[in-house]
């Protein structure tokens, strides 16, 4: 039988002060899984990503990962605090957020230092994961000092020297360059042929359409619009203009998204080489 890892239970989230960030929010996503959360800005998508990771707790409802409910209590009280924290990596959607360390080794080093590893194994796991990452020549500098490609593979490899069971990725293509895209979403196949549960927000349906099986679709009102196949909910342009995810203009075809001109902004060559707006 496959492990539930997260069960997630008419969640209301809202922020002090603020309307709901998130509305009776329910699903359950099982080991080995590749989940895409999406939605149009602001619509909670990132605010349910921090509620996996036990950063936020739900204010109604509850959100419970590998049985145990994330309280504030159980997410700081050994054993559980220690294991969910092995088991569970988050990689953030600004590296600089989660780079914080005078060198990549040591960033590599920190999670398993905090695991309690032997200073064997901790070195083992950094050299290892260095070549893995194809970042050796990286190792003894500064990560602010690194490019936006190079700090996102420094930022996921330092999640993987711990040897998560479960990633989850906060919008992990934004802004990079096509070569480090393609091999991110190389790396995150090869993760998850190797039995790691992947859940990621994005608002790049190809990069969904290439990595994720399953997408969970979250409303402008901040609920639980769609949860089901990826090549089902792209191919749906009702839902996808529904979510806000599409403008009119728009759809999916072949894995990639494919924009038709507004009618006004469409040009014709006449005979005599003027180009008119039609």
């Amino acid at each position: 039988m496959t492990e539930v890892v997260f069960d997630v239970n008419d969640v209301f989230y809202a922020y002090p002060g603020c309307k709901p960030a998130l509305d009776d929010v329910s699903f359950k996503i099982s080991q080995g899984e590749r989940v895409a959360i999406l939605g149009a800005n602001a619509s909670g998508k990132s605010t349910l990503l921090h509620l996996l990771d036990g950063l936020y707790f739900a204010n109604r409802g509850q959100v419970a990962a590998f049985d145990t409910v994330l309280t504030e209590d159980s997410v700081e009280t050994p054993p559980f605090s220690r294991e969910f924290r092995q088991k569970v990596g988050f990689l953030f959607q600004n590296s600089d957020a989660q780079l914080f360390c005078p060198t990549v080794a040591e960033e590599l080093a920190f999670g398993p230092l905090q695991l309690r590893l032997s200073e064997a194994d901790v070195e083992r796991r950094v050299s290892d994961t260095l070549r893995l990452f194809g970042i050796e020549h990286l190792r003894d500098r500064s990560p602010q000092t690194l490019s936006g490609g190079e700090k996102k593979r420094v930022a996921l490899a330092s999640i993987i020297t711990c040897s998560p069971k479960v990633i989850l990725l906060d919008e992990p293509s934004a802004g990079l360059d096509p070569r480090t895209q393609q091999w991110l979403t190389e790396f995150l196949s090869v993760l998850h042929k190797s039995g790691v549960t992947l859940i990621c927000t994005s608002h790049d349906l190809s990069f969904v359409a290439e990595v994720f099986d399953r997408v969970l679709i979250i409303s402008e009102e901040h609920k639980l619009l769609y949860d089901g196949p990826t090549k089902e909910a792209l191919h749906d342009l009702n839902l996808l203009l529904s979510a806000n995810l599409i403008h009119s203009h728009e759809h999916f075809h072949e894995g990639k998204i494919h924009v038709h001109p507004h009618l006004h902004e469409a040009w014709h060559e006449h005979e005599h080489g003027e180009r008119r707006k039609v």
